[in-house]
């Protein structure tokens, strides 16, 4: 992700929290910390390309999100905490923004707690809010081709610590749990737009790990 990105995702962080606190300092650290975090040297995809993707797709359907600030905390904080070896990233991520935006006057925090939390399962909500994170979320799956495998590339050098013996059998349970579901993108602009390919490209990796 170029400077310009960079920059563009950092702005739109520092009035999101403008709207909440006057405490420039603190805004600045949080903003360090998210930069911190999805900049780190393991963070193959889930990084700040991530966060700018996902930022991206929702300018394309801002109109139809009911609480846009919640939904953009959601976004720079579902992924804060990322371990390949772990399996309460999400609960955690939820946590630390919860501790951070309490110092704020943000109203929504509960809910956005419950928005990152659903990314772990992605099952479809009765919130159309957290539909819209989720499709964000997954919007990569939907890609071109060598978008798909460049994701796909990443994704496992995020777990490059476990031989492909162990590698495999994790992604075939992941992938099939998507392939499973009634629907992998629960909006129907998602639907059109990316369940089709999205389905396709599962299957084309699946074929691909032995």
């Amino acid at each position: 992700m170029g400077n310009t990105e960079n920059e563009m995702l950092e702005k739109r962080f520092l009035n999101l929290m403008r709207t909440y606190t006057d405490d420039e300092t603190y805004i600045a650290e949080c903003w360090k910390e998210i930069y911190a975090s999805y900049t780190g040297k393991s963070r193959y995809y889930h990084n700040l390309g991530h966060l700018n993707n996902m930022i991206s797709e929702l300018n394309e359907i801002e109109s139809s999100v009911t609480e846009l600030d919640t939904i953009l905390f959601s976004i720079y904080y579902h992924d804060i905490v990322y371990k390949s070896t772990e399996t309460d990233n999400e609960y955690q991520s939820a946590k630390l923004f919860e501790k951070r935006i309490s110092n704020t006057h943000f109203p929504k925090i509960q809910n956005c707690y419950k928005q990152i939390e659903a990314t772990k399962e992605h099952k479809t909500s009765v919130d159309k809010d957290t539909n819209i994170l989720l499709d964000l979320d997954l919007s990569i799956l939907g890609k071109d081709k060598s978008e798909y495998q460049e994701y796909c590339s990443n994704i496992r050098k995020e777990y490059s610590i476990y031989p492909d013996s162990m590698y495999h059998p994790g992604r075939k349970k992941a992938l099939n749990h998507l392939l499973e579901l009634d629907v992998i993108f629960k909006t129907d602009y998602f639907f059109d737009k990316y369940e089709e390919k999205a389905r396709k490209n599962m299957a084309f990796e699946l074929s691909q790990l032995n």
